[in-house]
């Protein structure tokens, strides 16, 4: 039993955690919410139909701390998996964590600072995010956007609060526009939900950003359910609905949009050592946003790469070549990936793409 103190003034948080086949990372998970140092929580964690001990995990979580309340359902995808856990939630805040991130113990008591702090019309608060591999090591990658204020355009041209488990999101929110959107499952596509739900909330509200690493984003190079045809078809789901209600977004930054996430599926693709996809995805990139992407150093570093491993190495049966997990060095810090952050912000293409932001949000 948790004998923790809450203070009663403090405004409940709804942590909501879809988990399917999750038993290698759930604990992890859970120990960084436990660890949060607000503590007025309760914790609702979605057993997605698993066919592994991830509801035995959250049992055993579940009998030591009362704030834990397990809620299971066949298997029916992250979105109906979110949306059952709002429903029986009681916060003022909603808080998502997928099951394998890591929250840094002050995240949710930044964030509802934040929006304690804020008027009503903010409806989300992001913090910063680290990418971290299976072994819980920092891999270098980072999400630091500074955007705040009405970034609805912003947000069309590129997901820029990075993953699902870096924003508090205000009950408003959810009661305004709804809770996630379950369509991507049932048309074959995925990795949007989140996307898509801050881009409605940010037709209503504004944004706020906590510019502090306080998240860790997974990343599995070795997942085999990288399918980026299903992922670019959720984007393209996302453009066209963003299209019928939002009709004052420019042409060109559709483009921009698909532009930028094709060089994140080149980027995916090149992690999972699958070559010939990272080339078709730079070179969709290069159709929709040709200067940009000239601009962008991935280009040439996973074109030449790409082209290399093609020719000295023959594929796999899958068609797939992993790569080690030995990108992620063990020497990588937060504050070497703050440094980084200062050569990248130097980089032409991070110069032209602020300007781009600039020119999107008010």
């Amino acid at each position: 039993m948790n004998n923790t103190k809450h203070n009663l003034n403090q405004p409940l948080i709804s942590v909501i955690i879809p988990a399917y086949n999750a038993e290698e990372f759930i604990a992890k998970t859970l120990e960084s919410v436990l660890s949060q140092t607000y503590q007025n929580i309760e914790i609702l964690v979605v057993d997605d139909g698993s066919t592994d001990t991830t509801a035995q995990i959250i049992k055993s979580f579940a009998q030591k701390d009362r704030r834990i309340i397990l809620l299971q359902q066949s298997n029916a995808g992250v979105a109906v998996a979110r949306n059952l856990a709002y429903l029986h939630s009681k916060g003022e805040y909603i808080a998502p964590i997928d099951a394998d991130d890591i929250w840094y113990p002050q995240n949710l008591e930044k964030q509802v600072e934040c929006l304690i702090n804020s008027e009503p019309f903010v409806g989300v608060a992001y913090s910063w995010s680290v990418d971290i591999n299976e072994g819980g090591l920092l891999t270098g990658g980072f999400y630091n956007s500074t955007i705040e204020g009405e970034v609805h355009d912003a947000l069309v041209y590129k997901y820029f609060i990075g993953n699902a488990s870096s924003s508090l999101i205000r009950r408003t929110c959810f009661e305004k526009v709804g809770g996630y959107n379950c369509k991507f499952k049932l048309e074959n596509a995925q990795g949007c939900e989140d996307w898509e739900l801050h881009l409605r909330i940010a037709q209503y509200y504004q944004f706020k950003v906590v510019p502090e690493y306080l998240v860790s984003y997974r990343q599995i190079s070795s997942s085999m359910s990288c399918n980026y045809a299903a992922m670019a078809k959720g984007h393209s789901l996302i453009m066209t609905d963003v299209r019928r209600y939002h009709a004052k977004v420019p042409e060109k930054v559709y483009r921009w949009s698909s532009s930028n996430f094709y060089i994140y599926l080149a980027v995916k693709s090149s992690s999972n050592g699958n070559y010939r996809s990272t080339l078709f995805w730079l070179y969709r990139a290069l159709q929709q946003d040709l200067f940009m992407v000239l601009l962008r150093h991935n280009l040439y570093l996973l074109s030449i790469e790409s082209i290399l491993k093609i020719l000295v190495s023959p594929p796999t049966e899958s068609g797939l070549e992993f790569k080690q997990t030995s990108e992620a060095s063990e020497g990588t810090t937060i504050a070497k990936i703050e440094t980084r952050t200062k050569v990248h912000r130097m980089l032409p293409s991070q110069i032209y793409e602020r300007m781009r932001f600039n020119s999107l949000t008010r």
